[in-house]
């Protein structure tokens, strides 16, 4: 189908640019038009495979895909170029600039269109991959939980392998508490799956139940013995093997081995810190900023008007935040609730049954003004923080910023995302805001700070304009 898509947005593009035919400078013929499309789209197959688009986690993931679409792309019009340059085609550069971008938007449109079918027949849990759970009976149980949100991975659980850690030998065996295991079961899938023996035969057991894939919920540490035994026995049966890990897990980390003198050394650096890529990420910040403040200005002008004629209060809200390595510094939003709004929080938190802690949120404040619920829910409340973007003091993207007391309560773990400036949008708010647990929000914070880039943080800002237009847990 991709091959199909670009032959015709390629056929199109030539044809209204009249040009029917290729000569080729370095003979005295030429290329016809359909044999160089052929040739092209099948470029366009291969850049695209080489980019990872056809990888089968990927078909569904829209952001993820379209990242991926964009490299392909690339790769594609620089084979293209090589091409005519190789046979001194006579195709001008603007129309072969114009052929790969016109097929990329094109399998772009096709491909969201696929995914709304597949995203659809998902929720009924068609298209997913039968997976084995092996682990602990409350590993299981946890993974269960997430994949009953059927829109989250596409994994269908059609057997689990209870497991168990033994002190005294160091070795993995079953775990024989089965009525934990039936109760954890019925609590987060909502009816009983086979249970499968823990031991040399599981691969055989698990194709026995025509699983595809292997999920390792925990209980075998990927550094052990024992898991390289187990991923062996079930890779060699062509199952795929999943394993859910910490966010702070250094398989996405850059690694290389070394060995120096007899000594075998293994080198770890994420990538994205080195000095020039902190130094791209500056200028896309100072860049974005810049066309955000021009662009939304008469938009904050009228958002201004709009408070001011409220209540007659000031316009922006100004507070002390906690950003890059725990400096504090000064965040400027338009002013979304009473004045001294601030000096209530303590009561406002008793009142809705809650403590004032970092995830405190009230969904009906009654603090928050009529011009405040609208700035809030679309998020304009926001936009004086590209100024601070524009200083240096915050980020275009990156973990939300908070107060000193909301950081006073950050585990080690968490406290990672002091690492990195604070952004204006971020993970969590591009994936369900204020509904979603604290946990489901740390690790998107922490896995943020591991794997940011200046594409990734792109894809980031285009996700926000969706938030933005369909709002969800925005309070």
């Amino acid at each position: 189908m991709d091959a199909a898509v670009f032959m015709i947005s390629g056929a199109t593009v030539l044809n209204l640019l009249h040009i029917g035919g290729l000569r080729s400078y370095s003979t005295h013929g030429g290329m016809d038009l359909t044999a160089y499309l052929l040739i092209c789209s099948v470029a366009w197959v291969l850049s695209l495979h080489a980019a990872g688009v056809y990888h089968r986690h990927v078909m569904g993931d829209g952001y993820q895909f379209n990242t991926l679409l964009f490299k392909g792309g690339v790769i594609c019009w620089v084979v293209l170029c090589a091409l005519s340059f190789v046979f001194k085609l006579s195709l001008p550069l603007g129309a072969l600039t114009l052929v790969a971008v016109c097929s990329w938007i094109a399998t772009m449109i096709v491909r969201a269109l696929i995914r709304v079918y597949i995203t659809r027949s998902r929720e009924k849990g068609e298209y997913a991959y039968a997976t084995v759970l092996v682990g602990s009976p409350e590993g299981i149980g946890e993974s269960l939980r997430f994949l009953s949100k059927r829109s989250q991975l596409n994994y269908r659980p059609v057997g689990v392998c209870p497991i168990r850690y033994n002190d005294a030998t160091g070795l993995i065996e079953p775990d024989r508490n089965r009525d934990e295991l039936e109760r954890v079961v019925s609590a987060t899938w909502g009816s009983q799956l086979p249970v499968i023996e823990y031991g040399s035969l599981l691969g055989e057991y698990a194709t026995e139940l025509e699983a595809q894939t292997v999920m390792v919920c925990d209980v075998l540490r990927r550094d052990s013995d024992n898991f390289n035994t187990f991923s062996v026995q079930v890779e060699s049966l062509g199952l795929e093997l999943a394993v859910i890990t910490s966010a702070l897990d250094v398989g996405g980390h850059e690694l290389q081995v070394r060995n120096i003198q007899g000594v075998t050394v293994l080198t770890i650096r994420l990538p994205q810190y080195t000095p020039f890529t902190k130094l791209c990420k500056r200028v896309f910040d100072i860049v974005i900023s810049v066309i955000a403040i021009v662009v939304s200005s008469p938009i904050m002008l009228a958002v201004a008007i709009a408070i001011k004629c409220d209540d007659g209060g000031p316009v922006l809200y100004c507070q002390e935040r906690i950003g890059l390595r725990g400096k504090p510094f000064k965040i400027f939003k338009f002013r979304s609730m009473k004045i001294d709004a601030d000096k209530h929080d303590a009561e406002v938190a008793v009142a809705s049954g809650q403590t004032l802690e970092a995830r405190f949120k009230v969904k009906d404040d009654p603090r928050v003004t009529k011009v405040g619920k609208f700035i809030r829910k679309t998020s304009l409340d926001e936009l004086p923080q590209f100024f601070n973007t524009l200083i240096g003091s915050m980020s275009v993207v990156g973990p939300r910023p908070q107060r000193q007391y909301e950081v006073d309560e950050y585990s080690a773990v968490y406290a990672t995302r002091l690492l990195i400036k604070p952004g204006i949008t971020g993970p969590w708010q591009v994936s369900g805001r204020n509904d979603l647990n604290e946990e489901e929000s740390q690790q998107l914070d922490v896995t943020y700070v591991q794997n940011w880039s200046v594409l990734g943080d792109i894809v980031y800002i285009f996700r926000t304009i969706g938030a933005v237009l369909h709002p969800k847990g925005a309070y």
